[in-house]
C-alpha cells in the first residue's frame, strides 16, 4: 500500500481494510515484513469501520469488560471499551504497571518473556475478551488468557484487527474463539 488514504467507498460498497493496512519490509528486522496500522488509524472512515466489525465480532461474547494486549492492541480495546460501554484492562511486560501486580512467565521462540497486570484489574467470573492488532505466532495472545484466567475471569474469545494466518497462531489459543478483521496467508 502506498502512504495516501484511499478514499471512502461509496455507502454500498464494503470498505476493504487491507488497502490501509501499509507493510513495511525489513522491519524490525531483515526478513520481516510489518504491517503498519498507523495508516488505518489515520483514515477516519476506515478506522470507524474497524471498530464497528470488531464490536460486531466481540458483542456476541458477552464482556464485561476488554482487555488489550502492550501496545499497538490498547488502540483497538480501548476505543472498541467505550464504544461498548465496558471497562478496559491493559495488559502490559514486565514492570511497567505501578501498585500489586500479578502476572505469568512464558515461552518465546527464542527464550521467554513476562506479561502483567494490575491484581486487581479483574474479578472471577468477569467475562473478559482480549484484544491486539495482530496474532502472529500467538504465544502473547496465549499467555496473556492464561493469566486472565489464573486470576479468575473468564475468557471467551479474542480478536485482533490482523492475522498472519501462515504462523498459525491461533493453534496456540487452546480452543479460545478468535477472529480477525484482515488476514494475510504469507
Amino acid at each position: 500500500m502506498n502512504d495516501s488514504p484511499a478514499a471512502s467507498p461509496p455507502e454500498n460498497q464494503v470498505l476493504d481494510l487491507k488497502r490501509h493496512i501499509r507493510g513495511i519490509p525489513d522491519f524490525p528486522k531483515p526478513g520481516i515484513l510489518f504491517y503498519d496500522i498507523s495508516t488505518l488509524l489515520r483514515h477516519g472512515p476506515a478506522w470507524k469501520e474497524a471498530m464497528r466489525r470488531l464490536a460486531d465480532i466481540v458483542r456476541p461474547h458477552r464482556p464485561t469488560l476488554l482487555a488489550g494486549i502492550e501496545s499497538r492492541g490498547f488502540l483497538v480495546a480501548a476505543p472498541l471499551a467505550l464504544e461498548l460501554g465496558l471497562g478496559f484492562v491493559m495488559l502490559r511486560k514486565r514492570g511497567k504497571l505501578p501498585g500489586a501486580i500479578i502476572g505469568l512467565n512464558y515461552a518465546l521462540e527464542y527464550g521467554t518473556d513476562r506479561i502483567e497486570m494490575q491484581a486487581d484489574a479483574v474479578r472471577p467470573g468477569d467475562r473478559v475478551v482480549v484484544l491486539d492488532d495482530l496474532l502472529a505466532t500467538g504465544g502473547t495472545l496465549a499467555a496473556c488468557i492464561a493469566l486472565l484466567r489464573q486470576a479468575g475471569a473468564e475468557v471467551p474469545a479474542a480478536a485482533a484487527l490482523i492475522e498472519l494466518t501462515f504462523l498459525k497462531g491461533r493453534e496456540r489459543l487452546g480452543g479460545t474463539a478468535f477472529e480477525s478483521l484482515v488476514a494475510y496467508d504469507d
